[in-house]
Order: structure tokens, then C-alpha cells, then sequence
């Protein structure tokens, strides 16, 4: 770095346990940095949340306050505190499948994933993420392979179907869903995963056997899933787009105003399809519940299953607002309906 002519003001050295003094200090004299702003970012045994502890305990954020001129105040770190307690302090765990289309890529979900272990935390439970290529569900598999009674540790007590774009593994998400509503497993659909359920209603409720997304299938005859109507001609795929921060109002006496406790909610879209209105109408008078709407009542932004423990879908992506510290609403309620499906099979 000096031979570029840079020269650090604060070092963090990278090593398996803390740094002793009498090391720090040579690296400090043959690198023309102050003995104080050499840090250790050791091994933790525990998870990347513990960091910002660990440079806390060595005065990192004295030393580069004082290096850019920034007055020092007090951090109040008492809710990462707590949080690292609550870590600590979780009991048992629950098995979540995640029936996904980019499994083999470790990030794709990665929001979703984490999401997932704040809520364990605000639930105080370990959260194993079982992840399932949707696409080894379909065809003649049996799903309890994946995720019931045959599967490894008997299986999951709950399914996730995140966000996705494409045809590819399509029918076995709608399988993992149907599979979930028959069986009384939490399920939560993300973004795609709540047009599945509207998919799968349409198909194993109703009995159209063709329901579709038209996304998928542009001569359905149930096109359950659909752009809007002022949308079908607009070439640019990105001007189909919704995207971004926006409203939705949850009903009365559903799961989803339960988890929020509040009549407005605002979160971030990003997806072309939507639930088709058309057959609003033929779903609600089978049961499937609407639980939420855009303001203007024109979108359907919630669903749920009646008669379920937690079947719950929803437009939007909630992933992205969850904090290690205020774990989303609606991913603490799942991770509640997996632990309480947790205890029933045991006590079964």
C-alpha cells in the first residue's frame, strides 16, 4: 500500500483469536500506524452479528471518529445486546422448507434466509433452512419425500416459496403448496409463492385443471394469474414492472392485520403479475380468503387459506425490511405457526 503511496489510518487484521499487544505493536511500527488503531477481527464461534460487538470492545468507532474530526458519542448498542442474548439463549429449532427455482446458488435468497433467522431469534428458536429445487417436486415424486413424514428428520414444519420469474419448476411449487394445505403446514408465499396458491386453489379447489399464470401459460383458459389489462400491450418489460415502496391495506380479522397490528403497511414491490380479478369472485365463494388490498381496492395484495393454522400470501417482499433486531411481523408469526406445528407432531 505505501509503495502506491497509500498509508492506512486504522489497520483491522484478520487472524483465528485477538491479536496480543506485542504483536499489534510490531505491526504498528513497520506499517507507520498507530499502535491504538490496529484492530484484531477475530473468530467468532457464534455469527456474523457478534462483529460489531467485538469492534465495540476495541474502541473502532473512538478511533475513526477521531480520525475524521467527528465528535464521539455515547453508541447505545443495548438492542444489539439483547439480541445477541436472545441468540444465545434459543431453545430447539424449526425445519423450513425453502422450495426455491436457484437453490444451487447460495444468495439468492439471501434476504429471504436471513429474514428468517431474525425471526428465529425474535421466536427464540434456530431456524434449519431445508432448501428443495422445486423442480425435484414434480412429475411422479412424492412431495412427502421432501417434506413430510419420509423425509430426513420427518420432514419440515413449515414451507416458504420465495420470489422468481419463469416457467422452470413452476408445477412443483404448486405441489409444495398443495401439500401445505392439505397437510396444515404453515406455509408463506412470497411474491410468486402467493400467485402459487392462487394457482393451486384454482386447480385443486375449483377444479380447473389448466389454471395458470399467464406468465407461464398464454393460452390458459383460467388465467387465474394475469398482467393487467392496461398492461398486456406494453412491449418493454420493464415498463410492466411494479416496483418499489407501496401501501396495502390489510382486512379485518386476518392473519396478516394480526402480524402488523396496524390498517396500513407500506412495502416494497417487485413483480409484473398479478392476482387476476376476474376470478375473485369464484375464489372467495370457494373459501380462499382476500386479506389484502392496494388502497384503491384494485389490487389484491394478501391471501389466505381458510381453516389453516398459517397459509398466508403476499404480493410484496416483506424480506427486505426485516433487522437482526426487529424481525419482520409476518416472518415472526411464521416461524411462531412452525414452532406451535413443531410441538403438535411431537406431542402426536
Amino acid at each position: 500500500m505505501q509503495e502506491q503511496g497509500i498509508q492506512p489510518d486504522v489497520l483491522i487484521c484478520r487472524a483465528p483469536v485477538m491479536l496480543e499487544e506485542s504483536i499489534r505493536r510490531k505491526i504498528a511500527l513497520f506499517t507507520n500506524v498507530e499502535a491504538d488503531s490496529v484492530f484484531t477481527s477475530y473468530d467468532v464461534d457464534t455469527t456474523i452479528y457478534e462483529i460489531p460487538l467485538v469492534f465495540y470492545e476495541q474502541k473502532l468507532d473512538q478511533v475513526v471518529l477521531k480520525k475524521l474530526g467527528v465528535e464521539s458519542r455515547h453508541s447505545n448498542l443495548s438492542a444489539w445486546k439483547a439480541m445477541m442474548d436472545r441468540f444465545h439463549k434459543r431453545q430447539g429449532k424449526v425445519r423450513i422448507g425453502i422450495v426455491g427455482k436457484y437453490m444451487d446458488l447460495h444468495d439468492s435468497y439471501k434476504s429471504v434466509y436471513e429474514a428468517l433467522f431474525h425471526a428465529g431469534l425474535a421466536c427464540g428458536t434456530d431456524v434449519e433452512l431445508v432448501k428443495i429445487d422445486s423442480s425435484k417436486l414434480e412429475g411422479d415424486t412424492d412431495p412427502n419425500t421432501f417434506l413430510g413424514p419420509d423425509a430426513p428428520e420427518q420432514g419440515v414444519d413449515g414451507i416458504l416459496v420465495p420470489g422468481g420469474f419463469g416457467q422452470r419448476g413452476i408445477n412443483g411449487m404448486v405441489r409444495a403448496a398443495e401439500w401445505a394445505r392439505k397437510n396444515q403446514i404453515p406455509y408463506f408465499g412470497i411474491c410468486l409463492g402467493m400467485q402459487i396458491m392462487v394457482i393451486e386453489w384454482g386447480r385443486n379447489v375449483l377444479g380447473w385443471q389448466d389454471a395458470d399464470s399467464t406468465e407461464f401459460n398464454q393460452d390458459t383458459k383460467h388465467p387465474v394469474v394475469s398482467l393487467l389489462e392496461e398492461q398486456i400491450d406494453v412491449k418493454n418489460y420493464g415498463g410492466t414492472m411494479r416496483l418499489g415502496k407501496s401501501e396495502t391495506v390489510p382486512l379485518e380479522g386476518t392473519k396478516i392485520l394480526a402480524a402488523y397490528g396496524e390498517k396500513q403497511i407500506f412495502e416494497r414491490h417487485r413483480h409484473r403479475y398479478e392476482f387476476s380479478n376476474v376470478y375473485k369472485k369464484e375464489m372467495t365463494d370457494s373459501g380462499l380468503r382476500i386479506a389484502a388490498y392496494t388502497p384503491d381496492g384494485a389490487l389484491v395484495e394478501s391471501v389466505e387459506w381458510p381453516d389453516h393454522p398459517w397459509g398466508v400470501g403476499v404480493q410484496f417482499h416483506p424480506e427486505f425490511k426485516s433487522r437482526p433486531t426487529a424481525a419482520h411481523p409476518l416472518f415472526r408469526d411464521f416461524i411462531a405457526a412452525a414452532q406451535k406445528r413443531k410441538e403438535h407432531r411431537s406431542q402426536a
